[in-house]
């Protein structure tokens, strides 16, 4: 079996980015992937301005610390003021443009006005208060470069130097399916032995915060009759093809052998807790050299879940031309014993307490979700450790792990 790391390195090297794209609007962009580089145009603040509602002044007008100014203007935003002469002073409010002349702002908490003329309690120096042209931004500068993933940050950015369209990668098709008998639906009567499908809502939740384009296939019966022909359907129009289930080596594990007949299997078996049995392999396409990505999860709901989180999330990442797909992780103390280690890479479901250290779920079984709920994330345990109280972990928590 494969090391986690060696499993993710094969998977990222098998990776044929996305390259078609399209232009859409700055506004609709969130969470896209930009094509290419964004550049301003534009100076960003484009003038010298006030960080603060006050004073425009001559600093040398000031130097007593005590000066009285005429007050011979007003210059809201986005208004422009008169050059400035000595021996006055400008009230000026936050974002305008700072008025020829004038080398400083002093804050109005620092002033005191009676009308026509204002005391200045303060010796300002030159620039204090004042945002200077291309401070933020300089014209010509890179301000997003290909690969980024649009955020709302990403987009205020790119609108603060006017861009109203912007070039993304299309999004990503994947098509689900899901293998067992046993599976129901909520809301459907549960018969006995019978159980609901909470994997297809989980994954299909995951694939929405990536931005996919999402084809849902349902349950498909245990045949390998019924899993071929889904994978053949599945491959037509898709770059990934994710099924959760049957990828074990039971009788009724279909999997395998339907995508060895409909294409390839280029991994199988992780050794990784929970998910050991996660596959990798492509699927073709009716008549065409090409084929669609094959990604199946074990049935287990914590598995088909972390094994989503540590492989398949990067995957399509790099997929859609994400370059860095690691994870942040931090070094947190274990509040907690693990004295019986696996022989496997552990993802344990954890959590942050008031005092700053992690508590462990008291049931790491993979089929209690409950624990992916409760948790805050996962300890990445490597093979054979124990774990103490007091040592530190290390610890990936879920918000970094879910887009």
């Amino acid at each position: 079996m494969l090391s986690t790391a060696e499993a993710l390195d094969f998977l990222l090297s098998a990776v044929r980015p996305i390259t078609e794209t399209e232009s859409i609007p700055t506004l609709a962009a969130n969470g896209r992937i930009l094509a290419a580089a964004q550049t301003s145009q534009l100076n960003v603040p484009p003038m010298d301005n006030t960080q603060m509602d006050g004073y425009a002044v001559r600093a040398a007008d000031c130097a007593s610390g005590q000066a009285r100014l005429t007050v011979v203007q007003r210059i809201p935003a986005g208004q422009v003021g008169q050059p400035l002469a000595a021996g006055t002073a400008a009230r000026i409010f936050t974002g305008a443009m700072i008025p020829e002349g004038a080398d400083a702002v002093v804050m109005q908490e620092m002033c005191v006005t009676d009308g026509e003329s204002v005391t200045i309690n303060h010796k300002p120096q030159a620039g204090e208060w004042i945002r200077r042209t291309g401070e933020d931004i300089a014209a010509g500068s890179i301000i997003l470069p290909a690969g980024t993933r649009l955020r709302a940050q990403e987009l205020g950015l790119a609108a603060s130097v006017g861009l109203a369209s912007l070039p993304v990668l299309r999004r990503t098709r994947v098509a689900v399916f899901f293998t067992g008998d046993e599976l129901a639906m909520p809301g459907e009567p549960l018969k006995p032995g019978a159980i609901y499908n909470s994997n297809r809502f989980t994954l299909c939740g995951l694939l929405e915060n990536l931005g996919c384009t999402i084809t849902d296939f349902g349950i498909v019966p245990d045949t390998l009759e019924a899993t071929r022909e889904t994978l053949r359907k599945a491959a037509e129009d898709h770059d990934l093809i994710i099924t959760s289930g049957g990828v074990s080596v039971g009788e009724e594990d279909h999997i395998r052998p339907a995508v060895e007949a409909e294409g390839h299997l280029n991994m199988w078996q992780i050794a990784v807790k929970p998910g050991k049995p996660l596959a990798f392999g492509e699927v073709r396409r009716a008549a065409t050299p090409a084929t669609a990505f094959f990604l199946g999860l074990p049935g287990n709901p914590v598995s088909s879940f972390v094994t989503f989180l540590l492989f398949v999330r990067p995957f399509i990442l790099r997929l859609q031309g994400v370059e860095e797909v690691a994870p942040n992780a931090f070094s947190v103390r274990a509040d907690f014993d693990w004295p019986k280690p696996d022989k496997r890479n552990e993802f344990l479901r954890a959590r942050m307490n008031a005092d700053g250290g992690l508590d462990l779920f008291p049931n790491q079984s993979s089929a209690v979700l409950t624990s992916t709920v409760w948790g805050d994330g996962l300890i990445d345990n490597p093979p054979g450790r124990t774990i103490a109280k007091g040592d530190l972990v290390r610890f990936i928590p879920f918000n970094v792990l879910m887009y």
